[in-house]
């Protein structure tokens, strides 16, 4: 079999009138980003006596805003009170007087006292629940159905995750297995 070749192909220059050549070097290439693109909202500011209305749109972000400085401020209330509660109650320690009735009445008050701070806590881990349904946006809305709670129900019970149906639907589901 004969052995094939490849000749060298040679490029010879060629020169054109009035032609300008322009090298460019590598550029660094920046995008212009434009105001649309960055979607940054700013914090919605509402007045101390804004009360959320029916007639606004239901959680828009002016009662997202509202429920959340209501919880938080709730909150720092709560915390507050136990830390004083805790306080005080380790100073008064009537638990090594000498009169048995005044150790069981101190032990009786203390014990109210444990029950209510716990109640407290629990409460604060609801209202840390609501902030984060806040935060993303499911608050106000039903956990089991997805519908809307209502206004007038977050005022009163701001911690509220269940619409009225669903939360009288699992009242009467824990009666029934207390009962049996």
């Amino acid at each position: 079999m004969p052995k094939i070749t490849k000749s060298p192909i040679k490029k010879t220059p060629v020169k054109a009138k009035n032609v300008t050549t322009v090298t460019k070097k590598p550029s660094k290439v920046i995008k212009k980003i434009s105001t649309t693109e960055i979607k940054v909202k700013a914090p919605i500011k509402i007045s101390k006596t804004y009360i959320p209305k029916d007639t606004e749109k239901y959680m828009c972000d002016k009662h997202l805003s509202f429920f959340k400085i209501k919880l938080t401020e709730w909150k720092k209330e709560l915390v507050k009170a136990n830390n004083e509660a805790l306080y005080h109650g380790s100073m008064d320690d009537n638990s090594v007087s000498a009169d048995i009735v005044d150790q069981a009445s101190s032990y009786t008050d203390k014990t109210v006292e444990m029950k209510a701070i716990n109640r407290q806590i629990k409460l604060i881990s609801k209202i840390d629940q609501a902030l984060m349904r806040v935060k993303d946006k499911t608050f106000g809305f039903c956990a089991e159905t997805a519908e809307p709670i209502g206004l007038k129900r977050l005022m009163a019970r701001p911690v509220a995750h269940l619409c009225i149906a669903a939360q009288e639907k699992h009242e009467n589901d824990e009666k029934v297995y207390a009962d049996d």
